[in-house]
């Protein structure tokens, strides 16, 4: 077995890469939304937050509540139980990543959790 996964994505509205890749450890999606649209619905998490990577367009974020401007370059950290819902400009559309990890399962990371390999 390949000790990596790798994948092409096309533009689609939605691309959710849990299997596509075989992740293990988050699940990572490519979003679009259209000039004026918006997610239909409001949702929250029991466990996992969700950091959000705005790669084009602008657009809006309501997180309990409050209203959130995004624009390509921002990035966003929502915790589990916030509840939110996205919007596009109605000027534009806005392309972003999400990335929904387990809150708090975090324990090493960059140059904690590497090591050197010596071939």
């Amino acid at each position: 077995m390949s000790s990596y996964q790798k994948t092409t994505v096309t533009a689609t509205a939605r691309t959710e890469l849990h299997d596509l890749l075989a992740l293990t450890g988050a699940e990572i999606s490519i979003n679009s939304l259209p000039a004026g649209a918006g997610i239909p619905f409001v949702h929250a998490h029991r466990q996992n937050e969700e950091i959000y990577g705005i790669l084009a367009g602008k657009g809006k974020a309501v997180i309990d509540g409050e209203n959130v401007a995004l624009a390509a370059g921002d990035w966003l950290r929502v915790a589990p139980a916030a509840k939110r819902q996205f919007f596009a400009a109605e000027s534009e559309g806005i392309s972003y990543l999400c990335i929904q990890v387990k809150a708090n399962s975090l324990e090493g990371y960059t140059q904690d959790d590497g090591i050197i390999v010596e071939d």
